[in-house]
């Protein structure tokens, strides 16, 4: 059993969780991901991982309530535990890796992150901050409830713009709205990671390609395995077939087709909608036992 040490509301639906697993604390990185599963009849659902103690072996995840699932895992209290806890999955952000970091330090960074993106995003820029990087970061949601990690990220940010739908706090706008209106200001960045609802990334995308901003998204298809084999979370990047969970989740977002992403997305999420993504498919359906195209 993995068992959780802390457990926090963050705001409205959203809690977090310190679980114990010594093993993927010692290995993970900014960027990967876990899969959890409550007992024997739960789900198995990919979870970003939002921060870890190496020292204390802790793996910290943010969850926010949408199903039976997440409901059933919001029930949990301190001293309780998962029955599956797989990780480290996935690859690593490259910005995040000791070999690249001379590299990094020459670029301007931007973070746009979306709702719960800014659980995956506050790792990377603790990492940068430790390494002697300061990045930007512009973080939104739908209304004030739904905020969290605003003092967390200001700890480890050069700047933090808070941004919120309906205008409950900050920004009355979008990411991708501040982001413009700080260009518009003169700001100027070359290197920009959004992380959030697919929709609001391809929207960001736009706006930096525009922008002339590299820019590398962290995709959140549908997962279920986390090794390719399922072909759930089959992506088209570049014109080649990717499975977000071993050659992501991070890719090239002016390289990524989010239509086809989100229209596999809700195909994905009926019986009859599986069946056809797999004939449609064929071979390149799933890939991860290296026998599929």
């Amino acid at each position: 059993m993995y068992r959780i040490t802390r457990k926090e509301e963050l705001a409205d639906n959203i809690f977090l969780m310190d679980v114990e697993a010594p093993r993927c604390a010692a290995k993970c990185l900014p960027g990967q991901f876990v899969i959890v599963r409550v007992d024997e009849e739960g789900e198995r659902i990919p979870l970003t991982i939002c921060d870890y103690d190496r020292q204390k072996g802790t793996i910290t995840i943010v969850v926010q309530t949408i199903g039976a699932s997440t409901k059933r895992m919001d029930e949990l209290k301190e001293g309780d535990g998962f029955l599956d806890f797989v990780g480290p999955l996935g690859l690593p952000s490259e910005l995040c890796l000791e070999e690249n970091l001379e590299e990094t330090k020459k670029l301007d960074i931007v973070f746009i992150a979306g709702g719960l993106g800014t659980a995956p995003v506050y790792p990377q820029v603790k990492w940068l901050h430790e390494h002697g990087v300061e990045a930007t970061v512009i973080m939104g949601s739908r209304t004030k409830d739904l905020l969290f990690y605003i003092d967390e990220m200001k700890a480890v940010a050069k700047e933090v713009y808070v941004t919120t739908d309906d205008g409950t706090y900050g920004f009355h706008g979008m990411g991708t709205d501040q982001l413009q209106a700080l260009y518009d200001e003169g700001k100027k960045y070359d290197h920009c990671v959004a992380i959030g609802p697919m929709i609001m990334m391809k929207f960001v995308c736009k706006l930096t390609e525009k922008l002339g901003i590299h820019t590398i998204v962290s995709m959140n298809p549908i997962m279920v395995d986390g090794t390719g084999m399922c072909g759930a979370c089959r992506l088209i990047v570049d014109g080649e077939v990717k499975f977000a969970c071993v050659d992501g989740p991070e890719f090239d977002g002016h390289k990524v087709d989010f239509d086809l992403a989100m229209a596999r997305m809700k195909q994905y999420s009926t019986e009859e909608g599986r069946k056809k993504l797999a004939y449609e498919e064929g071979d390149s359906h799933h890939g991860g036992c290296g026998n599929c195209a």
